[in-house]
């Protein structure tokens, strides 16, 4: 059953300073795991017709390369979205 945003809220409004860092925390774990999910549905989504179209798969060289330029570009909006 799904909670009451409006209870949680409540609940949320009671926790000192320290736990709601804790609770902050928390739902950006959420929120990132549920992007990543979304992420990888979507790639599954598009597997077969890499396949039929003959697109080669990647190696784990190239997959790296990609994995590393998502990560930069993404310390890039942090350190970017820090400045302001």
């Amino acid at each position: 059953m799904p909670a009451d945003p409006r209870a949680l809220i409540e609940k949320i409004r009671t926790l000192p300073a320290e736990r709601l860092a804790e609770v902050e925390d928390f739902v950006d774990f959420v929120a990132t795991r549920t992007q990543r999910l979304a992420a990888l549905d979507r790639l599954l989504a598009i597997a077969p017709a890499l396949e039929a179209a003959g697109a080669p798969p990647m190696t784990e060289e190239e997959i790296a390369a990609e994995v590393e330029a998502a990560r930069g570009a993404r310390r890039g909006r942090i350190a970017g979205a820090d400045r302001l």
